[in-house]
This record gives structure tokens, C-alpha cells and sequence, in this order.
């Protein structure tokens, strides 16, 4: 498991400033306050230090870190870096503490351009970052030709000339080794995303990977915090507010009108189109009959607007409804691209709202088995080898003598998930909610050579994960 994307995390961090970190993460990755407040131990204050805890700790998979670029900022820069571009010598402090990061074993850096917000609902810090600086951090990677760098940028479908001159930066700066960017198959415009991979060709030629998710992108939404879409500037004053204000605010028909018109934008609200967004809990029991239904079905049996029964059915339940989005289809025509790389599975991020990292097993029984739209040694490739080498990791990836002893065994005929069907348990420190997808079909899992998972039962209370640390890249990465 991969942490660390999209430019937040609780590294580096002086004890001053621990809220603003997790606040971030909050507001950015949709994972409750409580639980990151009952579950971090803060026994570190460097990147360094951090990666150091996790092996103290210890853990049942392996872990790799990215250093994400908006703690970086605050450590250097403290509450300004939420408000401006950091000066040359901000620049360079930010740079050498990235390069002690990579140094120690951090696989990349991450950021996120995109509308991701942070403490008190400013924009992310990672997002004032000025294209000198990120010259100067993507540098580092060149310098010591390890590392990767991960950037939130783009909505999923065409980059615009400023995602595009971003990304070419990056890539020309560091080593080649830049992904993040997604290219979604969108319900609402279903060529857009051959659009966008024929946008980024040019960036590919020159070493960038952009990410495809080989499973429809299903969330939960809950208006009373909408994490999902906090890149819609309209819904920028709803985050962190009392319920008392957020009813204000999604009655106020000034605020309906704006939705109406986010709608009407082909990139704009994730899902215009109201049929794939459908109740799945309610707190009212009289509105218990409303689960499994969409909003357009809905609005139809009520004579309404779609948007404004969107927003009704919150307020009459008093916030306690909360929706399912499905918000992109698989891209089918670019699986087998070896341009792309499977990614998009948020490893654990909105834990609340949806749980993507199901997309293996999901791969291999619809995708694969089911659907027939990509063979089997070349699905599992796209899912090891290729991404560790993507990433710089030597030892992993391959069944081969040397390498370490990962192993997924599963049966071909039964292995199956689906990411749209989570399930969601309260066992996150302090009771908080998660969402998980159940596999069936995996028959072991084996983590440094001990048994972790058999028949998909734990077997083992041992730690035998270990934390995976960045190596210089050889010439065939």
C-alpha cells in the first residue's frame, strides 16, 4: 500500500500543528476527524522519522510512502503557505527536506493542483506551490534518479493547457516517472476519456503514465461533509460548518440556482444526470422506502426538479440521508494500453464513502473471466511487475528467484469482487466508520514468505510487512 497521495499527510509536522495536518486529511481524503485523532500517535516530526514509525509499529502488508508536498509547505512556510508561492529561499529548504525524504526510502513526492481544500477550507497548500518551486522539488528526483511523483490534477477528463504545461514540467524536471492523472470513462460524455489520452500523448512520450481505474467509480455521498465534491467551488462553504449552517445554506435558493447551472457544465457535477445517484441510508424510518431509488425517480414521483429534490431529501431527513454516485464507467478501450497503469484505488483514502481497492480481485473475475476483455497473465502483470517497476521497486513484483515472497493465490474460476457493493463496518479506532469490499476466490495470501490470509481467514497475528524503500532507478525502469 501506497501512502500519501494527492499532497496531504501527517509529515512532516511540529507538535503546533498537528490539527492542520489532520484537518487536511479530513477535508482532502474524507477520513473522520475522530478517528485520526484517536489513531495517530505522533511519535515522529520528520518525513524521515515518520517512515521510521511505521517500522517500529509494524504492519500485515507492506508499505511505501510518497512525501506529500502540503505538510512539507507548512513546515517551512507555517499558515502561509496556505495563502502564497514560497520565496527562493523557502524553496529551498521545502527542496532539501524533500531530498532528506527520498533520501531515507520515500518512493516520490505527491501535490494536487486540482480544487482540494485544507485547513478551514483554504485551499490545499500544496496548490500555492509556484511552477519555480515545483521545478525545484522535481529536480531532487533527477538528482539522485530515484522516485516518482504522484499529482492530483485534472477532473478526470481533458488536462487544459495549465494541467498539461504542469505535468510537461514535471516530467522534463524529474526523471519521467510522473502519474496521477486520471483518465475516466464519464457516464455523461462517454468519448471524453479518448480525448484526453490523445491530449496526453505528448506527455507520455516523454515518460508520464496517466491512471485508469478498471472498475466503475462508485461512492457514497453524504451532503452534510461532501468530500466528493469538494473540486466544485460552490460547495466550498459547506465544509466544517454546524449542520444548522449547512441546512441554511442548501435551502437557500441562490445556492440551488448556482447547482442548476454546475449541472449544465460538461465537466461540472460529477453525475448531471440524476439516475446514478440513488438513496442508501436513511435516518427517518418513514423514508426507509426511498433506499435503492434514484433522484430522478424520485423527483418524478414528486412532481420536482431533480436538483432541488436532491438537496429536499437531506433536509427532511435532517442530514442524515446519504446517497450512492456512480460517477465514471470502466474505459475499456485503453485496458490493454500499455500507456496507462491501473491505479485510482484510493488505498484506503474516503474510507468512509467507498472502498476502490477491490479493483484486483474485480479485474480478475469481470474483467478477465467474465467479460473477456484482457487475459490473464497480462491483467496480472498490470497489477505487479509493471507498476513496480514504474515505481523503482527491484525486489518486488515477480515470482523470481531473489525477490521477495509476495504472493496472491487465488482460483481463476471463483475470484471475484465489486467495488459498487461495500460494505460498511465501524472497527476504526473510536468506532468510525469504513467501507470494505469482500473478496471471494483468494485462496492465500503470503507476505514475506509467512501466511497472512488462508482461504481468506487471518491466520497469523504477526507483522511480517515491511516498509519499501525507493532505489535508484536502473536503465530498463
Amino acid at each position: 500500500m501506497i501512502t500519501g497521495n494527492c499532497g496531504v499527510g501527517v509529515a512532516p509536522c511540529r507538535p503546533g500543528a498537528r490539527d492542520i495536518a489532520t484537518w487536511a486529511l479530513v477535508n482532502v481524503e474524507a477520513i473522520p476527524f475522530e478517528v485520526l485523532e484517536k489513531g495517530l500517535t505522533w511519535d515522529w516530526e520528520t518525513f524521515p522519522q515518520y517512515m521510521s514509525a511505521a517500522e517500529r509499529r509494524g504492519s500485515a502488508i507492506n508499505l511505501a510512502f510518497l512525501a506529500p508536498l502540503t505538510p512539507f509547505r507548512h513546515y517551512v512556510m507555517g499558515e502561509e503557505s496556505f495563502e502564497r508561492a514560497a520565496s527562493i529561499e523557502e524553496t529551498a529548504s521545502i527542496r532539501q527536506l524533500l531530498k532528506e525524504a527520498i533520501s531515507a526510502g520515500a518512493i516520490g513526492w505527491s501535490l494536487s493542483k486540482s480544487g482540494h481544500i485544507g485547513y478551514k477550507g483554504r485551499p490545499l497548500a500544496s496548490r500555492l506551490a509556484s511552477m519555480d518551486e515545483l521545478k525545484a522539488y522535481a529536480s531532487v528526483l533527477k538528482e539522485l534518479n530515484r522516485g516518482v511523483i504522484e499529482v492530483a490534477a485534472g477532473s478526470g477528463g481533458v488536462l487544459g493547457s495549465d494541467n498539461f504545461k504542469l505535468v510537461e514540467t514535471l516530467v522534463r524536471e524529474s526523471n519521467g516517472h510522473v502519474t496521477g492523472t486520471p483518465i475516466l470513462k464519464r457516464f455523461t460524455d462517454p468519448t471524453l476519456h479518448l480525448q484526453a489520452y490523445e491530449e496526453m500523448k505528448p506527455l507520455i512520450n516523454l515518460g508520464h503514465r496517466p491512471q485508469i481505474a478498471p472498475q466503475r467509480f462508485v461512492s457514497e455521498l453524504d451532503l452534510r461533509e461532501p468530500f466528493i465534491l469538494q473540486s466544485i467551488k460552490m460547495f466550498g462553504p459547506v465544509f466544517n460548518k454546524s449542520a444548522e449552517e449547512v441546512k441554511k445554506i442548501y435551502g437557500d435558493p441562490a445556492f440551488r440556482e448556482t447547482f442548476h447551472k454546475e449541472l449544465s457544465r460538461p465537466q461540472g457535477f460529477h453525475s448531471s444526470d440524476m439516475t446514478t445517484v440513488w438513496v442508501v441510508e436513511t435516518g427517518r424510518p418513514d423514508m426507509k422506502h426511498l433506499i435503492g431509488k434514484s433522484v430522478a425517480d424520485i423527483a418524478k414521483e414528486r412532481g420536482k426538479d431533480d436538483a432541488d429534490t436532491f438537496f429536499d431529501l437531506v433536509l427532511e431527513d435532517d442530514l442524515n440521508l446519504v446517497y450512492t454516485m456512480a460517477q465514471s464507467e470502466v474505459p475499456n478501450d485503453l485496458l490493454n494500453n500499455p500507456d496507462m497503469i491501473f491505479g485510482l484505488s484510493d488505498a484506503g483514502a474516503h474510507v468512509g464513502i467507498l472502498c476502490d481497492a477491490g479493483y484486483t480481485t474485480e479485474t480478475l473475475g469481470r474483467l478477465v473471466r467474465e467479460q473477456q476483455l484482457m487475459d490473464l497473465e497480462t491483467a496480472i502483470w498490470r497489477m505487479t511487475g509493471d507498476q513496480a517497476d514504474f515505481l523503482g521497486i527491484r525486489d518486488r513484483g515477480r515470482l523470481q528467484p531473489g525477490f521477495a515472497a509476495d504472493f496472491a493465490i487465488f482460483d481463476p474460476a471463483t475470484v471475484y469482487s465489486a467495488c459498487e457493493r461495500a460494505e460498511a463496518r465501524f472497527d476504526l479506532p473510536g468506532g468510525g466508520k469504513r467501507m470494505v469490499v469482500q473478496s471471494q476466490g483468494m485462496e492465500y495470501t503470503i507476505v514475506n514468505g509467512q501466511v497472512l490470509y488462508e482461504h481468506q481467514k487471518l491466520v497469523t497475528d504477526a507483522l511480517p510487512g515491511r516498509v519499501v524503500k525507493s532505489e535508484p532507478f536502473t536503465q530498463a525502469q
